[in-house]
C-alpha cells in the first residue's frame, strides 16, 4: 500500500474513501485509484493489441468519466464495485479506440480479463455517451476559437477560462480602456455563436 493506506490504515482505503477523496482533489485517494483499479485495464489493453501508454490513456479518460458523474450528478452512488466500473468504461473506450483506428479487434470484440459484477452496461453507456458528447463539444469550441483568430481568442480565454477581469485584459492587451475591452468582448462572442451554430 502506497502512502494514504499508511496514513489511513487500510481498513478505510475503501471505494467510498477513494471517490470522497477524489471530490476533493486528495492526490493519496488518487494514488489508491490507480494502485487499485489500473493494473486489471493495463492488461486487458495489453492482451489486446495495445501498449503500457495506450492503457494508460484510456484509464485516464475513464477517471474522467468518473469524475464527470462524480461532480455533475447530485448523490451519485457506484452500485459496483470501483475497479469494476472503471475497467467497464475503460473496456469500451478501448474498443471504440480500436475501431476508430481500425486496428484488429480479436473476435469482434475485446477480450475481457475480468468478470462482470452485475449489469454495468446500460450504466456505462449513458456515462460515456455523456462523457464523449462533451469532449466532441470540447473539441468544437476549440476548433471555432482557433478559427475565430486573435484577438477575439486572447480575449475570451483570459475571460472565460482565466477568470480575468475586463481593466486586466486591457492592461495585458493594450486597449486604452475596460469599456472598449467589454465591447470587442461581447462582438467577439456574437462571432463565436455564429461559427459554433454553423457547423
Amino acid at each position: 500500500m502506497r502512502k494514504a493506506a499508511t496514513l489511513f490504515g487500510s481498513d478505510q482505503v475503501t471505494d467510498q474513501w477513494i471517490l470522497d477523496g477524489m471530490m476533493k482533489g486528495d492526490r493519496f485517494a488518487l494514488e489508491q485509484l490507480y494502485e487499485t483499479c489500473f493494473p486489471t485495464v493495463e492488461r486487458m489493453v495489453v492482451m489486446n493489441t495495445g501498449t503500457e501508454d495506450e492503457a494508460k490513456d484510456v484509464f485516464q479518460e475513464a477517471v474522467l468519466v468518473l469524475y464527470d458523474k462524480l461532480t455533475q450528478q447530485v448523490g451519485f452512488e457506484l452500485n459496483c464495485m470501483l475497479r469494476t466500473y472503471l475497467y467497464a468504461v475503460s473496456r469500451r473506450l478501448w474498443l471504440k479506440s480500436l475501431r476508430d483506428k481500425n486496428r484488429f479487434v480479436p473476435n469482434g470484440d475485446v477480450e475481457n480479463v475480468e468478470p462482470s459484477e452485475g449489469d454495468l452496461s446500460t450504466m456505462v453507456e449513458t456515462d460515456l455517451s455523456v462523457h464523449l458528447d462533451k469532449e466532441a463539444q470540447f473539441e468544437k469550441m476549440e476548433e471555432c476559437l482557433v478559427e475565430l483568430g486573435e484577438p477575439c481568442r486572447q480575449i475570451l480565454l483570459d475571460f472565460y477560462m482565466k477568470g480575468k477581469s475586463m481593466q486586466d485584459i486591457c492592461d495585458s492587451m493594450g486597449y486604452t480602456n475596460a469599456d472598449n475591452v467589454k465591447n470587442q468582448k461581447y462582438k467577439c462572442l456574437q462571432r463565436l455563436k455564429r461559427l459554433y451554430f454553423k457547423r
